[in-house]
């Protein structure tokens, strides 16, 4: 079979948050795929990079009180962190903020402008006087010009569902500042793709595309003129200025994709390969891995640009649906928006990969996440059938070792190599919930002959040979289920070696059984999964939501409603004696951000926060908070602190201030936050 090469992207995650599982359906799907074509001895790359431009990275930095570098560097580290404790690998990690994504973006703006693709027209935006800036949609919120809702977004509405333009908002007001925004014009740049419609009519339908995406693209966008894609944004904006257009950026949707690019130029320049071998070959397949939501731009808009710049086309584009949990959207208010750390933090990332690999088919379905549909589909598949066939099996085999000879098993093991084609057609085609179901059928089978066999009733009768041909047998059937198993639990096949003495790196070892050999002691491959772990994921998750509820509601600008306030706080401790305002600026209240945050061994209060008051200006503080905050909900807040406290020794260590809150204690405690905009070292006066 002769070797394709294939380069392999997902979707870019955006710098500003951490990676959750919503994400990690796109990542451990592609991640499948990759490995499957490595098995098959493909020549496979796959990129990826942080999309790290756009208005909420400049904003949030700001907030921060740092640089948006700063901001994108940390995020980059954590985001590779979560992924490699994924087990997703990537040939290589970039950043759409890298000299190599400049320069790519120049060269394929200056193409763009050649195949004259690029006009300019006026376009009238809501603008913030106060922060000096036009808002995008999610900047903006205002009653619905539907139905009157309140707090709606600049885009749609949550409430009845109406789409419309922000201008077309009641009462607007700006999420930066909480000022009323003015319409003014200004000019954008747009690429023109209407030019490419017959091209993209006759590409869309030619196979590159699930039918039911073909289809769609087809009805709703192919048979009427597509419109021109707004691809700047004036000043302020983080991201990388248009050349021939000073005081203009591009917009962030415009650097992302070509970020796949500069991560493959980037690889190429580290290991002496050819970009254009990937690029600009038509012996190279390009595979793309997207979500649903974002089908227009990759299946339209970025075949355009490909096309007009010369380069090659995607050979697919693989579009998958939302991971919805319990039935719902990922919901922060429900506890049910759990972060990748946070899962890590408690529970095997096998248990995650293979449950979204029993529900990912080649269809654009929705993948829902139930939990105890979880936990019965690992204990069921992964633990009963097939590592506790590899764990009866080894017994039998552990003295004498694997028989000379493969044992008569009536087909067994060849059904395994007529189940390992049929696995090998699913995977291709992304259909890995038709291909568990196969692996499943096969382990099913296994386990029925093992206990037909019954070899510890054998070994009873002193019938040593036979009972070690059944577990020479068992041995093999889970060596092939393990290497089916492979692609999505590279976690069971590295255990798997070490229990066998070999590699599995190629679907064509199931045609081989396994023979005449010792074996290595058999050591746990996997465990149940533990209820009380579940439980701690979602009780972190609601936890975390909650803190954040919390903050948001104290930092919000141009906050709406009116909320009705009991007089129990106050009753129950009334106002101290008065003081003069000499006396209270003895007391230096700073804004500080958590950039530590740990549980203190021995303490059942107590949380250790290394707080930042600016530059390398740091304090270590012992809060009693332990029990209203997680510790990782807590890292990168601002918080105000009383930062002339005289230090305190404590049997912890030194506690150097105090973090301001309210509340009577224990689970009621609300640590108090600057509004948006603060920075770290500025007094509270």
């Amino acid at each position: 079979m002769t070797s394709r090469r294939i380069l392999v992207t997902s979707a870019l995650p955006y710098a500003n948050g951490p990676i959750h599982l919503g994400h990690l359906v796109e990542y451990i799907q592609t991640d499948i795929w990759v490995r499957y074509q490595r098995m098959r001895g493909n020549d496979v790359r796959y990129f990826c990079a942080d999309d790290t431009h756009g208005a909420s990275i400049m904003i949030r930095a700001e907030q921060e009180g740092r640089s948006p570098e700063a901001l994108i560097a940390d995020m980059s580290a954590q985001h590779q962190r979560d992924f490699a404790d994924f087990d997703v690998r990537f040939d290589h990690y970039g950043s759409t903020h890298s000299d190599t994504n400049r320069r790519r973006c120049e060269s394929i703006w200056q193409g763009l402008r050649e195949a004259g693709l690029v006009i300019e027209r006026d376009v009238a935006q809501l603008y913030d006087t106060k922060r000096g800036m036009f808002l995008a949609d999610r900047f903006v919120k205002g009653r619905c010009p539907s139905c009157d809702a309140a707090d709606q977004y600049g885009d749609s509405c949550e409430k009845c569902g109406a789409t419309y333009a922000a201008t077309e908002l009641k009462e607007p007001y700006s999420t930066v500042s909480g000022e009323a925004p003015e319409v003014r014009s200004a000019p954008h740049l747009f690429v023109r793709i209407e030019a490419q419609r017959e091209f993209l009519a006759e590409w869309t339908q030619a196979g590159h595309l699930q039918p039911s995406v073909a289809t769609f693209l087809k009805g709703q966008f192919l048979g009427k003129e597509l419109r021109d894609w707004d691809i700047s944004r004036p000043a302020p904006y983080f991201g990388f200025e248009i050349p021939d257009s000073p005081g203009n950026y591009w917009y962030v949707w415009f650097d992302a994709p070509i970020g796949y690019m500069a991560s493959t130029e980037d690889w190429c320049r580290e290991t002496g390969s050819s970009f254009d071998d990937w690029w600009r070959s038509p012996s190279t397949e390009i595979h793309h891995f997207i979500g649903k939501d974002i089908t227009y731009f990759h299946a339209l808009f970025w075949p355009a640009i490909l096309k007009a710049t010369g380069y090659e086309l995607p050979t697919k584009v693989h579009v998958h649906g939302f991971l919805l949990v319990n039935g719902e959207k990922m919901s922060k208010s429900r506890g049910t928006f759990v972060e990748a750390r946070t899962y890590l933090d408690h529970l095997d990332p096998a248990y995650l990969r293979y449950f979204y690999a029993s529900r990912l088919s080649d269809k654009v379905d929705d993948l829902d996440l139930n939990v105890d549909e979880l936990v019965n589909k690992i204990d069921s598949d992964l633990v009963n059938k097939v590592v506790n066939l590899a764990a009866r099996s080894a017994g039998f085999v552990s003295e004498a070792g694997l028989s000379d000879s493969y044992p008569d098993d009536g087909g067994l093991f060849q059904e395994g190599m007529r189940t390992a084609d049929e696995v090998a057609q699913a995977y291709e085609a992304c259909d890995f919930a038709g291909a568990t179901r196969a692996i499943m059928a096969h382990a099913d089978r296994a386990n029925t002959y093992f206990n037909d066999q019954a070899p510890w009733q054998l070994k009873k009768q002193d019938k040593l040979e036979q009972a070690r041909a059944v577990g020479t047998v068992g041995i093999n059937l889970y060596r092939q289920l393990a290497l089916m198993l492979a692609p999505i639990l590279p976690s069971l096949a590295k255990g798997t070696e070490a229990l066998l003495g070999e590699p599995l790196t190629s679907f064509e070892q199931v045609k081989a059984p396994l023979v005449g050999r010792k074996i290595g002691p058999y050591q746990h491959l996997m465990q149940r999964v533990d209820p009380a772990r579940v439980q701690a994921v979602l009780e972190a998750t609601k936890s975390a939501a909650e803190s954040a509820a919390q903050a948001s509601a104290g930092a919000a600008p141009g906050g709406k409603g009116a909320a009705v306030d009991d007089d129990g706080p106050i009753t129950s401790e009334p106002l101290a004696p008065e003081c003069s305002i000499e006396d209270f600026q003895r007391v230096d209240l700073r804004v500080a951000r958590v950039l530590e945050a740990e549980a203190v061994k021995g303490a059942k209060k107590l949380l250790k926060l290394t707080l930042s008051l600016g530059g390398e200006h740091r304090r270590t503080v012992f809060a009693g908070i332990k029990e209203a905050y997680e510790p990782e909900a807590l890292i990168g807040r601002l918080v105000v602190m009383v930062a002339n406290l005289a230090p305190r020794q404590m049997s912890f260590g030194l506690s150097e201030g105090m973090v301001a809150a309210a509340g009577p204690g224990k689970a009621e405690v609300f640590l108090l936050s600057p509004d948006s905009g603060a920075k770290p070292g500025q007094r509270v006066h």
